[in-house]
């Protein structure tokens, strides 16, 4: 059983990983390998999302034929373009030690990431993450990503514990729509782009700079020192 009455689910990208922005950059690659051209701002707005999601509404909004082909084209290229631009990805200030406070605390906690584990394993590692020790829902491993709550729910899954009991953290808008529909509590944080009105609006309670100010308040969520 859990030593605690609280688990913590933790989106990857944006959240315990600075990593958005090489995101943002590998898919305005992967855009312009099919030859679309997009600013880099509409694409950030869209970042947290599934990738076959996100690719849907850009081609829609943009006029553009979807195909079967164009989409798994696209996610090779980003995935390459990842690849390349992820070799700078490190982690978020306080990521690690908020991961390792609630390990000794006895606090559960899991990793649910919209992306695949092509793209997801090199950030997970350099955590300090081990997936065989620790849960990490990826894309891969449920039919549909964020907004919707399938990522969450597995990760409260994995873990054995009620989903109504958990937190969840990230720091885009579909994270915390996505949590809403799993009936999580989710903490918002500031470190993906997204601002503290934007976050708030979509349901956070709480919003924190990043995971060291999340950690530096950690009792006001719950957690005792």
């Amino acid at each position: 059983m859990p030593l605690s009455r609280t688990a913590f689910l933790f989106d990857l990208d944006g959240t315990l990983v600075d990593s958005v922005y090489q995101h943002v950059l590998a898919w305005h690659e992967a855009l312009q390998g099919e030859g679309i051209s997009l600013p880099v701002w509409q694409i950030h707005r869209k970042i947290g999302m599934s990738g076959g999601l996100f690719t849907n509404m850009l081609l829609r909004e943009i006029g553009v034929e979807i195909t079967t082909d164009r989409l798994d084209r696209m996610r090779a290229l980003h995935a390459a373009a990842f690849r390349r631009l992820g070799t700078s990805v490190r982690p978020l200030p306080g990521a690690v030690e908020l991961l390792r406070f609630l390990t000794d605390r006895g606090v559960p906690w899991a990793i649910a990431t919209s992306g695949r584990m092509e793209t997801a394993a090199p950030s997970i590692a350099s955590l300090g993450v081990d997936p065989t020790e620790v849960p990490v829902v990826t894309r891969d491993q449920v039919q549909y990503a964020k907004p919707d709550p399938d990522l969450f729910l597995a990760a409260a899954d994995r873990l054995g514990h009620p989903i109504e009991d958990a937190f969840v953290v990230g720091d885009s808008i579909w994270d915390v729509l996505a949590a809403r529909r799993a009936k999580a509590l989710a903490i918002g944080l500031l470190t993906g782009g997204y601002g503290e009105d934007e976050l708030e609006r979509s349901g956070a309670f709480r919003v924190f700079d990043s995971p060291a100010d999340l950690l530096n308040h950690i009792d006001e969520v719950g957690v005792r020192r």
